[in-house]
This record gives C-alpha cells, sequence and structure tokens, in this order.
C-alpha cells in the first residue's frame, strides 16, 4: 500500500521566492521601473508580482506616488524580515558554490585612501597566492549607512564596532609627519625645518564630508601639537584645501607644497622615493587605532581566515620597516 505525504501547508502558504525577490528589488530602489531594471524584468512585470503578493499577504505593501513608491507598515516589516533571510541565503549558496571549485568573492569595505595607498599597492601580493579568490573593495566614508543589502565581510576602520555581528581587533595607530616631493624640497630648500614648511606652500585636508572617518587633523591641530601657531604664516603664503586626501597626495607628488602624512597611506610612497619626510617631527595618536572587523559567521571560512591573516601580516611587515627606518 503506497502512503502518500501529507500536504505542508506551513511550506504552501510561503509566498513564491520569486515574489519575495521582486518585491525586496522594488522596496530597495522604491522605484518599480529601476527594480525590472535591476532584474532584467518588464516594469509590468514588477506590478503584476507586487499585487499579487499583496492579494495574497491581504495587505498593501507600497504606497503609489507617481513613478515612486514607499513601503507601509507592514511593507517595511516584510522587508526587514526577508532582506536577512535572503541574505543568509546569498551567503549560504556562495559557500556551496565556493566548494564545488567556482571562485569565493570576499568583499572589504574601508576608505577611499585606505584602498588606494595602503590596500591597492598590496593587493598584487594576495591575489597572486590566492587564484581562488575574488577581492571586491566597497570604499566610503559612510560606514553607517551601506547601500541596502551590502554586507561587507571585513572592514577596515576607526571605529571599533562599525555594525552588529562582527568582531573587531586593532591593527594600528596613527603616526603623521610632514612629506613633500623630493623635487619641491630641492626648489623650496627651507623646508627643511618647521618654519619653512610652516611659511611655504601647505596642503591641507579639510573635514567636509569626513564627519564619519575619524576626527580631523589639519596643519593647524598637528602646528599646535608642535607648539607653533599656524597664524603666524606671512599673508601671502600658499595654501590649497580640498577635502579629499588622494588629491592632497596627487598635489605633493606634482611638487606644489608640503602635506600631512599618515604613515600608513604614504609609507609605500616614501620607500619609493616619490615622497620624503622633509623633518623628523610627527605626531603620535597612540590612542587612535584602525580596526580590522571580520563578520563573526566567517570564523570557519577558509577563504576569509586567509584574507585576514595576510592582513595582519601586511600590518606587521608595515611596522616592521617603520622601526628600521
Amino acid at each position: 500500500m503506497v502512503k502518500h505525504t501529507k500536504p505542508d501547508f506551513a511550506l504552501l502558504k510561503l509566498p513564491s521566492l520569486h515574489a519575495i525577490r521582486t518585491f525586496v528589488a522594488a522596496a530597495r530602489y522604491q522605484n518599480f521601473t529601476r527594480a525590472a531594471e535591476a532584474l532584467c524584468v518588464s516594469q509590468a512585470a514588477i506590478s503584476r508580482q507586487i499585487r499579487d503578493l499583496e492579494e495574497d499577504l491581504g495587505t498593501e505593501l507600497f504606497l503609489r506616488a507617481g513613478r515612486s513608491v514607499e513601503l507601509t507598515s507592514a511593507g517595511s516589516l516584510l522587508f526587514d524580515t526577508v532582506q536577512l533571510s535572503l541574505g543568509n541565503i546569498s551567503r549560504t549558496t556562495e559557500r556551496i558554490r565556493g566548494k564545488s571549485g567556482a571562485k569565493k568573492t570576499i568583499t572589504l569595505c574601508c576608505s577611499p585612501a585606505f584602498a588606494r595607498f595602503w590596500l591597492a599597492p598590496r593587493l598584487r601580493d594576495f591575489i597572486t597566492q590566492n587564484t581562488d579568490i575574488d577581492v571586491n573593495i566597497i570604499t566610503t566614508h559612510s560606514f553607517f549607512s551601506l547601500d541596502p543589502g551590502l554586507t561587507p565581510d571585513f572592514f577596515i576602520t576607526k571605529w571599533k564596532r562599525v555594525h552588529d555581528g562582527y568582531t573587531s581587533q586593532p591593527i594600528f595607530s596613527d603616526v603623521i609627519y610632514p612629506v613633500c616631493s623630493p623635487g619641491y624640497l630641492e626648489k623650496n630648500p627651507d623646508a627643511n625645518n618647521l618654519n619653512g614648511i610652516l611659511n611655504g606652500s601647505l596642503l591641507n585636508l579639510t573635514h567636509h564630508g569626513r564627519s564619519q572617518v575619524d576626527e580631523h587633523v589639519d596643519w593647524n591641530l598637528w602646528f599646535a601639537y608642535q607648539n607653533a601657531d599656524i597664524k603666524e604664516r606671512p599673508a601671502d603664503a600658499i595654501q590649497l584645501l580640498t577635502n579629499d586626501y588622494g588629491t592632497i597626495i596627487d598635489l605633493a607628488l606634482d611638487h606644489q607644497g608640503v602635506a600631512l602624512g599618515w604613515n600608513y597611506l604614504v609609507a609605500p610612497l616614501i620607500e619609493k622615493g616619490l615622497l620624503m619626510r622633509p623633518v623628523r617631527e610627527s605626531m603620535a595618536l597612540s590612542e587612535t587605532l584602525h580596526f580590522l572587523s571580520m563578520r563573526d559567521d566567517l570564523t570557519e571560512d577558509e577563504c576569509s581566515l586567509r584574507l585576514h591573516a595576510w592582513v595582519l601580516e601586511q600590518v606587521r611587515q608595515m611596522e616592521e620597516s617603520v622601526l628600521n627606518r
């Protein structure tokens, strides 16, 4: 006698995964047309899926306002739940694909300056030695307001607790000193002392848009640390200002002035002879720590552990290089 399995009503009552995926896209973009573009379907298909889901649940999930849509309270509740669930599904399937021979993609989030000056010059070494891993670098100044659905595997920031679900460890502190190009010092030999730097061309980093990155250090604060007053500069002294550290370093490399160099960022350029320290004075901030944060659910992921160990080894080599100078 054949025994038939009883209907599983709990599973039968679940909305289709296709409808849920459509709902998440619409909620993320708050626009059915953009959601359709993201999923490579028609706008009509998005509208139909959302309408069918709303009928299935017996409530509206969106408030329609022209081309834009806004989540209702029920929609917000559903979005918070399914976004977490889809994230877990995505990570699990990625692990399965990784075990089946596909490459593992690891996402690391850091500041643009860190990515450009610290990570990029070193990354070739890791990629060459770990051909089964793709590294996805996300840069931002706003670590607490990432795009919906973005859950990096790693953060490197000045925040010990940047998000829940991560374990952080300190990796190094800040040492800040003046840097310029050899060409600038050749044309401005007075820049080999603090008074000469004070009276010369300064490349200054402003705080605009950087409130979530770290406490701000500019020339005013750095000179005060050296018991000097930037207000004593000549009225005609040149100062170039920008809130982008990459631009600051580009200007320094172009012989246009003296910049403040964060050791972890400018050390590779000094080693290559592109920049130099015109004076030995520095500002050591032993309490300003940088943290490496890894997702708690990756503690047994072999690929992630390799990247974690590699970052720590690069930090060790950097600190060893500083001691040997």
